[in-house]
């Protein structure tokens, strides 16, 4: 959620942490505040509410030549959005930033008295409990740091500096992600590689319950309990183009039309088109291990579980010995499931720091079942975490609302459900369809999109001033019109919400009226004729109703989006395009953010 940088080095680091900042904008934010030290002890602390522009206006006035420097944005747990709340924090000598939360603050705030607060954070309470520990020079600002958080539960990612040692960041991190990056005669730390991009190509991934103490030429890793820790430094795979526009409006946009391209690179090397066979080499299970896996759990939280349900219903036609479960980790995480034997659970999260999703796979690891990371972000705890995993590869998903990952996701999740049918023996003959359908389905992608895109712009221009809509769908198109109903409700504040199209007479039929208009999913297939009656009852009953659909269709709706492709189980992944496309212009049309949504973040790091 929260972003930090810091800089350590020969270089000026106002503006590296600003720089730093905006890269780290689509992670959501409501105030943002650097901190810099001189050489000679100097302090320049500035902070603004809002966004880094604000910041901006504050530093024009207040340039400084400062070698070192933390900063931070910030997304409102503790307090309102504030210049008061806004990091970094400060207590005696400490400046600090942090992302996460500290559960027992109360506790520790009643313990520091001596302590004047001047926020409603639970950072400053961690600040002041490091300063309770460095103020009398009894501890190195490292030591502090580690005295104080053998007091902590909760979640953290931090970084610390000390008005009396301009020449070292602390940093540390336990459920919420830092990067360090290692250049020449600097060093600098990121909660997210994006933020390090054209700075240096080199990372070190602290991992949980690690400490560093780290300068402009050198790096102490330690844990904890004190133990050195040899640290691992690996490229960094993003380039600077992957994190710019393009020439887009924007990244939503942008990100929308590379899925042609994002879903090759997901393919890339793992498809048999002339054997049509899948072959998955990372999730490292032996065939004999395929054969036995009887029940497959997938968890996710929002678009990933989303794409794990669309892709359950798949696997579910080409191995009819399996059951899939697709799970909510945020409810996952606290029931008490009971997961049988011969079970495999795939772990879903473009960012691969989804606090939920992580929590769920540690709990799924104590119970012994294998776990497949289906990740997005090299690096990530969760694909460190897993047994074995398949990188999608979709490149940096700039826009809060996810687009190109859930495409990948699904059918990396079909992929690996095509790998167990395949070591089960199911007859090349039930499978090669799908496999082919996989092989076109980048293409396919590409002409939907060049050949709907300006239809889509007129029909939401039509729509832009509702706020209310149905989103329905059955078998496979239902897990589509969910994920579509959660774009539109993201960005553009649209109260959507998707059903069953079987479920209309059980409840959802009464909200048809003049409120809301109705986006259906009419693909071809057995349920056609189902589906067709299912959108005479709205229409009879006043609806406003918007088809999309890959078939013949005459009922009198108001809109129809035909989409051309010769594409039929995989007729649902090209239908999401259309709902994606609806959001994105439908939110231009409102003049909202749309890379930037209000009260979200990217990367959801916190419970």
């Amino acid at each position: 959620m929260c972003g930090i940088v810091g800089y350590v080095g020969k270089g000026n680091a106002q503006d590296f942490l600003i720089s730093g900042l905006k890269r780290l904008e689509y992670r959501g934010y409501d105030s943002a505040g650097i901190v810099t030290l001189s050489s000679g002890g100097n302090v320049t602390l500035l902070r603004a509410e809002g966004k880094i522009v604000n910041l901006e206006n504050k530093l024009a006035k207040n340039k400084r030549k400062d070698r070192i420097g933390i900063g931070h944005t910030r997304w409102a747990t503790h307090g309102e959005p504030s210049e008061s709340n806004a990091h970094p924090h400060r207590a005696g000598n400490i400046y600090l930033v942090h992302n996460g939360i500290i559960e027992n603050y109360k506790e520790l705030k009643e313990t520091l008295k001596k302590h004047e607060f001047k926020s409603e954070t639970d950072t400053e309470v961690l600040a002041a409990l490091i300063n309770s520990f460095y103020g009398d020079g009894k501890y190195a600002l490292a030591d502090a740091v580690v005295q104080a958080l053998k007091l902590v539960k909760g979640t953290y990612g931090i970084a610390a500096v000390s008005a009396k040692n301009p020449e070292e960041i602390v940093v540390a991190r336990s459920g919420s992600p830092l990067v360090i990056g290692v250049g020449n005669d600097v060093t600098l730390i990121a909660s997210d590689a994006s933020a390090l991009v054209g700075h240096t190509k080199h990372a070190i991934y602290l991992n949980d319950g690690e400490v560093a103490v780290i300068k402009k030429d050198n790096i102490e890793i330690k844990t904890l309990n004190a133990e050195p820790v040899s640290a691992k430094v690996e490229e960094i795979e993003t380039n600077l183009a992957a994190i710019q526009k393009g020439g887009y409006e924007h990244f939503l946009l942008k990100e929308i039309m590379e899925q042609p391209e994002s879903l090759t690179e997901t393919l890339r090397g793992r498809i048999n088109k002339k054997a049509g066979t899948v072959h998955l080499g990372g999730p490292g299970l032996s065939e004999s291990e395929l054969r036995k896996i009887k029940h497959l759990v997938i968890v996710g939280c929002g678009t990933a579980y989303h794409a794990g349900l669309l892709a359950g219903y798949f696997i579910e036609q080409f191995t009819p010995e399996i059951t899939v479960e697709t799970v909510i980790a945020s409810e996952y995480r606290y029931r008490n499931a009971y997961i049988p034997k011969d079970s495999v659970a795939l772990i879903v999260s473009q960012s691969g720091e989804t606090a939920d999703t992580l929590a769920c796979l540690r709990e799924i690891k104590k119970q012994g079942i294998p776990t497949i990371g289906i990740v997005n972000a090299i690096g990530s705890t969760i694909a460190r975490e897993v047994d074995g995993g398949t990188y999608v590869h979709v490149g940096p998903e700039i826009s809060v609302a996810s687009t190109k990952a859930f495409t990948s996701q699904a059918i990396a999740m079909v992929m690996f459900g095509l790998t167990i049918a395949q070591a089960k023996g199911v007859k090349p003959g039930v499978l090669r369809p799908y496999v082919e359908e996989i092989v076109k389905l980048p293409e396919e992608i590409r002409g939907v999109l060049n050949d709907v895109k300006e239809k889509v712009k007129s029909v939401a221009k039509q729509y832009f001033d509702y706020d209310h809509a149905i989103y329905l769908g059955r078998d496979t198109a239902y897990p589509t019109a969910m994920e579509g109903a959660l774009k539109l409700k993201e960005i553009s504040y649209v109260d959507a919400n998707a059903y069953a199209f079987g479920e209309l007479k059980h409840g959802p039929l009464a909200l048809v009226d003049d409120r809301f208009f109705e986006m259906t999913l009419v693909p071809e297939g057995i349920l056609y004729d189902k589906v067709i009656s299912n959108v005479r009852e709205v229409l009879a009953r006043g609806g406003h109703v918007i088809v999309v659909t890959n078939a013949e269709f005459d009922l009198p709706v108001e809109n129809i989006i035909r989409i051309s492709s010769d594409l039929k189980i995989f007729a649902p992944i090209l239908m999401n395009l259309v709902l994606q496309l609806f959001a994105y212009y439908m939110t231009v049309a409102k003049g909202y953010n749309v890379d930037q949504p209000r009260n979200l973040a990217k990367s959801v790091t916190v419970e």
